[in-house]
Formats: C-alpha cells, sequence, structure tokens
C-alpha cells in the first residue's frame, strides 16, 4: 500500500516535470523518398497516443521514430490535447477512435493522462481483442491497473539507491542534495532522499543536504539557478572534487551541469534522466533538424563536449529517456501481441523490450499489489 501511496504522488510532482523538460521546436517532416523499415500489409494495426511536441518533444520524437520504423499504415498515431486536464473529452474520443479500426490489435498511451482509463472503458465494451499498454499513467494506480494490461513507470524510489551506487563506481566520495521545504514535504521526494542518505551511510559516502530557494519563490527560477552556480563551487571547495550532485527541480539541472564541469567534480543523471534534459543548452549542442530524436547523435555530441572539457568519467546519463523507452517498448510489445508471440501481460518479454529500447540492462520492479504495474531504472551512459 505505501508504494501505491507514493505512486499518487508521482502524479502530480513527476509529470510536470516530464512535460517541463521537453523541447519545444517543430516536429521534423520525413525525408523525401523515405522508406518505413517493414513493409506494408503486415495485416494488424498498433494505436499510439501521445503528446504534442510543445508538451513532451520526447514522446513525439518516439512515436515519429515508430512510425517510420513500421510505416504509416501500421503505426496510427494521435496526439492528445496539451490542455489534457481541461480537455479529457477530447483525450477520450482520441483514443477511443483508434479501436475503431477492426485491424488495430494494441493501444499504447504515454502519458497515460486522465481520460485513458475512462477511454480504455468505453472501448472494452465492443472490444476485448486489444492489448493496453500506458506509460507514465496519471490518474489513481489501482483504477488504471484495473483496464490497462500493462503499465510502465520510473522506479524513483530504487533510483534512491542507483544514483548513489553509481556515483561512487565513478569515484564519488561526497553526495551533495539540493532541494527546498516544498519539495521535501512530498513524500515520494523526501523518501528517496531518506534512501539517498541510507545508501551513502553503508558505502561510506558523506551526505550533505542543503536548501535551495524555491523555484516558485520570490527570486524564482533566476534565483535559484544562481543559488546552485555559486554554491557548487563552494562545496567543491570544501568536499574535493570528488563530490556528486544531485537537485530535485528541472530549472537546476542546466547551471548544475555546467558548474560542474567546469569544477571538475560528479554528475551521475538529472532529476528527470534523459540525454535531452539540460545537456544541450548546458553544453551548447544544436541539434540539426533531421537528428531530432536521435538519441546515438546526441550521446555523441554529449561525449565530445564532456572530453573537450576534460571531464571524461565524471558526467552521466540515462542510455534512453524513459519516456521514449516506454514508448518504443510499449509499441514493440504490441506488435508481438499482434502476431501472437505474447499474451497480453509477460513480464519477461516488457523487460527484454526495455533493455533493448534503453540499450542497456534495465531493473524492473512490480508495484506492490498491482503485478502489472511495472516500474524500471535503465542503465547509465558514462561520457
Amino acid at each position: 500500500m505505501f508504494k501505491k501511496l507514493l505512486a499518487l504522488l508521482m502524479i502530480g510532482l513527476l509529470v510536470f516535470g516530464l512535460v517541463a523538460c521537453g523541447q519545444n521546436e517543430p516536429a521534423a517532416a520525413p525525408e523525401d523518398g523515405e522508406e518505413p523499415a517493414v513493409s506494408e500489409g503486415l495485416g494488424f494495426k498498433i494505436g499510439l497516443a501521445t503528446s504534442t511536441v510543445s508538451q513532451n518533444e520526447e514522446e513525439f520524437r518516439a512515436a515519429e521514430e515508430m512510425v517510420a520504423r513500421y510505416g504509416a499504415d501500421v503505426i496510427k498515431h494521435v496526439t492528445y490535447p496539451d490542455r489534457f486536464m481541461q480537455e479529457q473529452e477530447t483525450t477520450i474520443a482520441q483514443i477511443v477512435a483508434l479501436a475503431a479500426d477492426p485491424e488495430v490489435k494494441a493501444i499504447v498511451v504515454v502519458q497515460a493522462v486522465p481520460g485513458t482509463a475512462a477511454a480504455i472503458d468505453t472501448i472494452k465494451e465492443t472490444r476485448d481483442d486489444i492489448v493496453f499498454i500506458v506509460g507514465n499513467p496519471h490518474e489513481d494506480p489501482d483504477m488504471i491497473a484495473a483496464r490497462a494490461d500493462i503499465l510502465l513507470d520510473v522506479d524513483q524510489l530504487t533510483r534512491g539507491r542507483t544514483i548513489v551506487e553509481n556515483a561512487q563506481k565513478m569515484g564519488a566520495e561526497t553526495f551533495v542534495h539540493y532541494s527546498f521545504p516544498r519539495h521535501m514535504s512530498y513524500e515520494l521526494l523526501s523518501q528517496r532522499r531518506d534512501i539517498f542518505r541510507e545508501t551513502a551511510d553503508k558505502l561510506g559516502m558523506k551526505f550533505i543536504e542543503v536548501d535551495a530557494p524555491d523555484p516558485t519563490g520570490d527570486a524564482g527560477i533566476p534565483g535559484t539557478q544562481l543559488f546552485i552556480l555559486e554554491d557548487i563551487p563552494r562545496q567543491v571547495a570544501t568536499n574535493g572534487k570528488d563530490t556528486v550532485f544531485f537537485g530535485t527541480n528541472c530549472a537546476m539541472m542546466e547551471p548544475m551541469i555546467r558548474s560542474i564541469m567546469t569544477e571538475g567534480a560528479v554528475f551521475t543523471e538529472q532529476c528527470c534522466p534523459s540525454p535531452y534534459h539540460a545537456y544541450p543548452g548546458a553544453l551548447g549542442i544544436e541539434v540539426p533538424t533531421e537528428e531530432a530524436g536521435n538519441v546515438a547523435f546526441m550521446l555523441s555530441q554529449i561525449k565530445n563536449k564532456v572530453g573537450e572539457a576534460g571531464a571524461s568519467g565524471r558526467m552521466a546519463t540515462w542510455k534512453a529517456p524513459a519516456s521514449m523507452a516506454m514508448v518504443r517498448a510499449g509499441v514493440e510489445y504490441g506488435v508481438a501481441y499482434a502476431k501472437g508471440e505474447v499474451d497480453k501481460f509477460d513480464v519477461a518479454k516488457m523487460t527484454e523490450l526495455l533493455a533493448q529500447e534503453t540499450g542497456g540492462e534495465v531493473e524492473v520492479t512490480a508495484l506492490d499489489g498491482l503485478p502489472n504495474f511495472l516500474m524500471f531504472v535503465a542503465e547509465l551512459e558514462i561520457f
């Protein structure tokens, strides 16, 4: 029950973080003459609903990738409204419309915004042959888990252990945690902070908790960012370069990465781990239109910048954004289901696909009492 309560808190905290971390640029048009990787006539279709490019570019780009991989005749991609909280009826209508095509055998929704459960209920009145895979569900865990076949989300509490363990492997001896009272009033974030501290103690690392200005306070985001830029050099001067830094707010990430690179300290991953979160802005990486959504390109660009700064082995993030992995793995599971290769719920197959789509090992844990609610942590890319 404890983890269920934490999952509810994740809705309010992490949804905003995922949306806020999106990059606002226009969608890339398909190249002239570009052919899908899979030929037409498979005999089935996959419905896919994601945010728009303005709300979360990572999910939208992953959807574009899956359309390119299988063809627009196979992947039926729609987007829900940017104002999804106020326009739930539109969200429901978009998802339900996907099931109107009898060849649609799977529906993937990432993020599963409010209205997803109602859409599934409506579809199930006439269709019981569709598998439903949803990522980053916003609705009550018990309610949505009773309707979707597989649910996917990031395991924030397990990250409390893995972030510290990975930091030590990268040479860190001190762990600095930046947050503010508002965030620490949320049980999920305070519990993860406690796991950070407990893990650091077990590994013989020094743990330092630092209160930063709340970006919603009088000083706003600039005040928070200025504090990060000024405090990291102070912490390194006191504790040495083998200090790793973590912050609970997206606005902290760019100045944190920039300052850590300058000081020669350690950085494992962002509050919302992704190669696209803060690294491009902090390192001045330009993304050509034709490379939008190309994770391998972004990883190589970050590696080059880190190497040029003499910080190799000290900077890292997940090998792939969690949201992109959920879209890709969800679609691939739907394809396998449509081909008759898996049932509606196969945890081993989903774990395999998450590993495939993140480019490394994944640690998967089911939410207490909800075996189809799968939370995961992906492998790091150390630059």
